[in-house]
C-alpha cells in the first residue's frame, strides 16, 4: 500500500487519529496537510514528519469556516500541485446533555464541526480531487450508526449518523470522477477527544443498561490504537481499495455489536 507522491489532507491533523494517520501516510510515501487549530500542535507534527524524512505542511483552520477551508486547501494545491487523499477526520464529541438542556448554541456547534466542517472539506477540495481521481475518507463513530445507549449524545449521534448519509450520497454522485468515498465508524479509541465532551445533568435520563465486563470483546476491554485506525485509513487511501467506495468500515473490536 503505497502513497509515493500523492498528497493528502488530513484534517484535525495535530493529534490523536489524525495524528497518527499523518505520520503513517508520510511513511507510505505521501505529501501531507496537516490541518488544525492550534500552531503548536499542528507544526509539531509537520516538524516530526519531516525530520523523519517525509514532506509535510501546516494548515491552520476551522473546518467549519468555509472561508479558512477555501483558503487553507487552495494553500496546500499551491505547494504540491495536486491533491488526491483527503481525511476528513476533525470532530468534537461537544455538549451531551438532555434534549431540554441542550441549548441551540450547543446543537450548532457540534453540527458545524462534525457535519458542516466535513461537507467544506470535500467541497473545496472537489475541484482538485476531479483532475486525477482519488480517495476520501471520513471519520464517523460507532455512536449514530450501531449504538445509540450513550445518554444525551444527541447532537454528537446526529453529526455521525449524517455523516454516513453523507459519504454515500458523495459516493455516487462523485464515482464517474474516479473519486472513491469511504467512512470509518471508530470505536473506543486512545486518543484526546474526550476532551471536547461535556457531559451535563445526564443521570435521570441515563437507561439502566448493565454491559459486559470488558465491553470490547476483541481486546478484552482495552480501547484501540490511533495507529490500527490509521491502517485503516491508508488502505482506504490506497490503491489496494481501488473497487471500494460508499462503504462504511467499523474498527471496534466488536465493541459496537455489544452496545446497539
Amino acid at each position: 500500500m503505497t502513497l509515493e507522491q500523492k498528497v493528502a489532507l488530513i484534517t484535525g491533523g495535530s493529534s490523536g487519529i489524525g495524528k497518527a494517520t499523518a505520520h503513517r501516510l508520510a511513511t507510505a510515501g505521501a505529501r501531507i496537510g496537516v490541518l488544525g487549530r492550534t500552531p503548536d500542535e499542528v507544526e509539531s507534527v509537520t516538524e516530526a514528519i519531516e525530520s523523519s524524512g517525509g514532506e509535510a505542511m501546516s494548515l491552520l483552520a476551522d473546518v467549519s469556516d468555509a472561508e479558512a477551508m477555501q483558503d487553507a486547501i487552495e494553500q496546500l494545491v499551491s505547494r504540491w500541485q495536486r491533491l488526491d487523499v483527503v481525511f476528513a477526520n476533525a470532530g468534537i464529541n461537544g455538549v451531551w446533555a438532555p434534549l431540554g438542556e441542550l441549548t441551540p448554541q450547543d446543537w450548532d456547534k457540534t453540527i458545524n464541526v462534525n457535519l458542516k466542517g466535513t461537507f467544506l472539506t470535500v467541497k473545496y477540495a472537489l475541484p482538485y480531487l476531479k483532475r486525477d481521481g482519488g480517495s476520501v475518507i471520513v471519520t464517523s463513530s460507532i455512536n449514530g450508526t450501531r449504538v445509540f445507549s450513550n445518554s444525551g449524545a444527541t447532537a454528537y449521534a446526529c453529526s455521525k449518523a449524517a455523516q454516513v448519509a453523507f459519504v454515500k450520497m458523495a459516493a455516487l454522485e462523485l464515482a464517474k470522477h474516479g473519486i472513491r468515498v469511504n467512512v470509518i465508524c471508530p470505536g473506543a479509541i486512545e486518543s484526546q477527544i474526550s476532551d471536547n465532551t461535556t457531559k451535563e445533568d445526564l443521570e435521570h435520563i441515563r437507561e439502566p443498561v448493565e454491559f459486559p465486563e470488558g465491553q470490547i470483546p476483541l481486546t478484552d476491554g482495552k480501547p484501540g490504537e490511533a495507529e490500527q485506525v490509521a491502517d485503516l485509513v491508508l488502505f482506504l487511501a490506497s490503491d489496494a481499495a481501488s473497487h471500494i467506495t460508499g462503504t462504511e468500515v467499523w474498527i471496534d473490536g466488536a465493541q459496537s455489536l455489544l452496545r446497539g
